[in-house]
């Protein structure tokens, strides 16, 4: 049988001042600051292998893209270099190498090697008489320009710099989500205080869970998503590291806050505040709050919304399972509130 304590130790420091909340909050902010600047000092020994790992989704979509660019131009081209003498196993040869055709002009005295042997140039145009040059085809590896780029001379020591933040912030996320939760329950009374003890262990796992959502599940359909208006408006993608990395650290963040939904939900049905039929009754609005949320908290594209406002909507409905399956203990002191 569940035993409930004295109604004096029930309800002492329960409450606090505004100003002494004011303190609590202050010094959980400050002990957060100082758990992540730790963090950022043990994570700058790797910040240039991070810098390499964050880049694996960019560099994935933008070989894909290249591929898919050099398979289309080699369509196109096929009749046409099949005419210059091009043999159907060659052409395959080359598509299965991974290379992009590129017209060039180039003076003919050039090309000895093929004029001494009696094979002429592969040219699809002759040249005008007066320059004497040619057109002809040169094969460039498709990964050959596949990386990000940077405009400033400071700037890749910036992106070193946030790729160490960005990886101290995953080393002293238990401690802040410690002085978060910590915060929240100086406010509480003494028996709701021991939630916030049982919950911390899962709220970083949610959060864990969510940023490894974004980067694994998100960024690749996200990044195929974008490539496809670069190929509807013929605009050859550079993309920047700079702009990359802020999208990285937007992305994972936003899923990891949002994935806490079902806990919080728990949470507050624990102290009262809701219960599970005021969560099922209102459940349209919640869904409409969560697809607001989920555009502030992703960047300008329709698809990442969709990517993190689909998944909470299912969690919200799990936070009520939750609810129903770990039921909230009534208490005789209950009564006394109303």
């Amino acid at each position: 049988m569940h035993r409930y304590p004295p109604e004096e130790d029930y309800f002492k420091d329960s409450t606090m001042t505004f100003g002494e909340h004011l303190e609590e909050l202050r010094m959980c902010l400050f002990r957060a600051l100082l758990g992540l600047v730790i963090g950022f000092v043990v994570a700058l020994p790797i910040g240039g292998k991070v810098v390499q790992w964050i880049q694996y989704p960019l560099i994935k979509a933008l070989r894909s893209y290249r591929q898919q660019e050099a398979e289309e131009k080699m369509a196109e081209l096929r009749a046409e270099l099949a005419g210059l003498g091009y043999s159907e196993q060659m052409l395959e040869r080359i598509a299965s190498q991974r290379l992009t055709p590129e017209r060039v002009w180039v003076n003919p005295n050039q090309l000895a090697p093929h004029a001494a042997a009696g094979d002429p140039p592969r040219t699809s145009n002759p040249g005008p008489a007066e320059d004497g040059l040619v057109e002809v085809y040169i094969w460039r590896p498709v990964d050959a320009d596949i990386r990000t780029d940077s405009l400033g001379v400071q700037e890749p020591f910036m992106i070193y710099i946030k790729g160490a933040l960005l990886i101290g912030l995953i080393i002293s996320s238990p401690w802040v989500f410690y002085q978060i939760w910590s915060f929240v329950a100086a406010g509480l009374y003494p028996h709701e205080k021991r939630y916030v003890h049982v919950f911390l262990p899962f709220s970083v796992g949610l959060f864990l869970l969510g940023a490894a959502t974004a980067f694994f599940f998100v960024f690749d359909p996200v990044l195929q998503f974008l490539f496809m208006f670069n190929d509807w408006l013929n605009i050859d993608p550079r993309p920047r590291i700079n702009e990359w990395l802020s999208f990285v650290l937007i992305l994972p963040i936003g899923f990891g806050i949002s994935f806490q939904l079902p806990l919080v939900m728990l949470f507050l049905e624990r102290i009262g505040v809701f219960t599970v039929h005021s969560y099922l009754s209102r459940w349209r609005m919640a869904v409409l709050v969560i697809f607001v949320l989920a555009m502030f908290l992703t960047p300008a594209d329709p698809q990442s919304m969709l990517l993190m406002a689909i998944p909470l909507s299912f969690l919200y409905f799990g936070g009520v399972a939750l609810c129903r399956i770990m039921p909230r203990l009534s208490s005789p002191y209950e009564e006394l509130d109303q």
